[in-house]
């Protein structure tokens, strides 16, 4: 599951103000005519699917919902997914 608040680059009880202004900085970042990588286009939607959930007060709160759902029902996934990040940024 993807984490639609770390795509952002947010915490999540920011508030709309702060989910507004981080998609514009990720959607500059990554906008494929501003950024020729390879990936560009699909961090680009990413970015853009994830403030579509986010910034829509119905959709946020079921998102956050099944978030939290997911972390209680399958633990052990959650932690390894967690624990694979911390380690995929502690080499870079």
């Amino acid at each position: 599951m993807h984490d639609n608040y770390e795509i952002l680059g947010i915490s999540p009880i920011a508030t709309a103000d702060l989910i507004k202004a981080a998609y514009r900085k990720k959607a500059a970042q990554y906008h494929p005519d501003k950024n020729q990588s390879p990936d560009a286009p699909t961090r680009f939607r990413a970015v853009q699917e994830a403030y579509e959930v986010l910034s829509d007060p119905v959709r946020r709160k079921a998102y956050d919902e099944y978030r939290q759902r997911n972390l209680i029902e399958d633990p052990l996934a959650v932690a390894w997914d967690i624990s694979g990040k911390y380690i995929q940024d502690a080499l870079q």
